[in-house]
């Protein structure tokens, strides 16, 4: 059984029950057209598909009438035009003036200018000059702002590609990117996301790195421990939005001198917010929670040039590939790594993204093009962006921070979260803060959430649901009155202990029925990894959205009753220590040390 036709069923599983699901909370499903996600296993030999979806063709036509209105200063009839297809992706547009080069050829690094595949109308230097200057007017009429991203008029075929962004109503409407960012210790990890977040360059003895830190013994040993959460904003030009810190050495300046969350949100367009994994084998467990609790939109693999794809690398590689989750590669360190080594890191990243486990077409990012394209159609289309980037001299920060400029925002994701169904939040993190009680964070799986909203939260060890209200709202620590599908926000819950929320609840809107909490589930299971065998009795930390705790296997259909690596099965499962909400269609993972089993529930007992 491959794991790649394993992941493929899941995915069915999934769809069809998220269809069923909707269905049953909104009625009946003939009144709406769900669209499924189809998963296609595409083989290696023609991933990079050409053929546009209808959708993005008929985009492309407007695209095309709003620069035939431009070419004869119909400015009416064109700011129209711009403003439906600005408002149509989430008050962003990537617009290209000009032909658009075949992504085949983009993508595997050879001369575009030779190559067949060409689509859009061709314009020559002077018109895409020319109506550079009429977008900008129009888009600025609408009170928003354009970006010039990539420009080239000394081609065979003179192109430009615009942003074109308008600044959000309010900051409950801010799009925000969640990565993860994940990687074997000391590859770069939290260096890199210092440089990005704060500006001024490594001094390669660390300097970055200190203001991410939250324990003292991080600051110590350099190794990060627990999830460190970054933001990273972006303004309506695009630019990215920085604290002014002069270039010091003073490790107190540099911890001191950020700006706050509030302050990044009330002026960006775009949030990117980068969850800071740990890299050391001893932390697996929080890393694992990190990615399976925060929903991260593409995982980025952190792999030092110096020392290649070791370790825990492999590991955090396997889990994203087992989530489906798309991955983006950066190798850091170049800057101190002789040409021999790198080029051997290079081939081996290739080759195991290639390998029959990963099957990703690697995509080389070395033009502002090839990062542009790629931001757009790499989860689609099985592709895997490698940067090549160094923290000390700045070379390729440019095409990384573009990059995650461009990316699609995690809550434009309606497949996995839809507004139009009754609320469902999960727990992620809970604190006690004075003054204002027990505050938990998480993600909106699905509804909405207003402040003085009454709720419900569980399941406690009973199984049972508690009430209580909503007494304040934050994102990224700015005060906020709604929330909705998709965004991670703080909750502060009126008259409840800390003791009496925990990790992995889930909070639902006051209704007649509460949600069933259970005990034991039945799921389709495939072993990736065990150096024994599994039979009944078997227990294991089991991740599921924001859940996590120990599971027993209560029985098996294999006729042999054990289980061994690369065995699947369907297998019932008891929760240990207390029940949990859980839905049929959740994805799975169990491990015990390093043993690692993927799965989908089938079934609620």
């Amino acid at each position: 059984m491959s794991l790649k036709s394993f992941q493929s069923e899941i995915q069915d599983i999934c769809a069809r029950e998220l269809a069923r699901q909707r269905g049953q909370a909104s009625g009946t499903l003939a009144s709406r057209n769900i669209h499924l996600k189809k998963t296609q296993i595409v083989e290696d030999s023609n991933i990079v598909v050409e053929a546009p979806q209808s959708r993005d063709a008929g985009i492309e036509d407007e695209v095309e009438a709003v620069l035939t209105l431009l070419s004869i200063h119909d400015y009416d009839r064109a700011r129209t035009s711009v403003a439906q297809l600005i408002t149509g992706q989430k008050g962003e547009y990537i617009f290209r003036i000009g032909c658009r080069p075949p992504h085949a050829s983009l993508f595997a690094e050879e001369s575009v200018d030779e190559a067949t595949g060409w689509s859009g109308v061709p314009r020559t230097d002077v018109e895409v000059t020319s109506l550079q200057t009429s977008v900008k007017r129009v888009v600025e009429e609408l009170g928003g702002k354009t970006s010039v991203l990539f420009e080239t008029t000394d081609s065979h075929y003179p192109r430009a590609t615009l942003l074109l962004r308008l600044p959000p109503p309010s900051i409950e409407l801010v799009p925000e990117v969640r990565c993860a960012v994940v990687g074997n210790v000391d590859s770069g990890k939290s260096t890199t996301l210092g440089v990005l977040t704060r500006g001024p360059l490594d001094d390669g003895r660390g300097r970055a790195r200190v203001a991410l830190f939250r324990h003292k013994h991080e600051i110590e040993t350099g190794r990060t421990s627990s999830v460190g959460m970054e933001i990273l904003g972006f303004s309506t030009a695009g630019t990215p939005v920085l604290p002014n810190i002069l270039p010091s050495a003073d490790v107190d300046v540099i911890r001191r001198d950020k700006l706050g969350w509030d302050e990044i949100s009330a002026r960006s367009a775009k949030i990117v917010s980068f969850s800071d994994l740990a890299g050391h084998e001893r932390y697996l467990k929080t890393t694992l929670y990190g990615l399976t609790s925060g929903a991260p939109s593409c995982v980025i693999l952190m792999v030092g040039a110096n020392a290649g794809l070791i370790g825990m690398s492999k590991e955090h590689l396997a889990i994203a590939l087992a989530l489906s989750v798309p991955v983006v590669v950066c190798i850091t360190k170049i800057d101190m790594t002789p040409p021999n080594i790198l080029n051997e890191t290079t081939k081996q990243v290739v080759k195991i993204l290639k390998s029959p486990g990963c099957r990703k077409t690697p995509v080389f990012v070395n033009s502002m093009e090839v990062a542009i394209e790629s931001s757009q159609t790499f989860a689609q289309h099985k592709l895997c962006p490698i940067f090549r980037v160094s923290n000390v001299t700045g070379e390729g920060l440019d095409y990384f921070r573009t990059f995650l400029n461009l990316l699609p925002s995690s809550e434009a994701d309606t497949e996995t979260f839809t507004v139009d169904q009754p609320l469902e939040y999960s727990v992620t993190d809970v604190w006690s803060v004075p003054y204002v009680g027990t505050v938990v964070n998480g993600i909106l799986n699905s509804g909405s959430v207003k402040t003085g909203d009454s709720v419900l939260f569980g399941p406690d060890s009973n199984g049972h649901f508690q009430s209580t209200l909503v007494r304040s709202m934050q994102r990224k620590r700015a005060d906020v009155a709604t929330a909705e599908a998709g965004q991670c926000v703080a909750l502060a819950l009126k008259r409840v202990k800390r003791a009496a929320v925990r990790k992995g609840m889930v909070i639902v809107h006051k209704t007649d029925s509460p949600p069933k909490a259970t005990r034991q589930f039945e799921g389709q299971v495939l072993i990736l990894y065990h150096n024994t065998t599994m039979q009944r009795n078997y227990q294991a930390m089991l991740h599921c959205g924001a859940v996590r705790q120990t599971v027993r296997i209560i029985s098996m259909d294999n006729p042999e009753g054990v289980l061994r690596t690369g065995d699947r099965a369907t297998v019932q499962f008891e929760f240990i220590t207390q029940p949990e909400f859980v839905k049929v269609g959740m994805k799975l993972l169990f491990r015990e040390g390093k043993t690692k089993g993927l799965g989908v529930i089938t079934r609620l007992l």
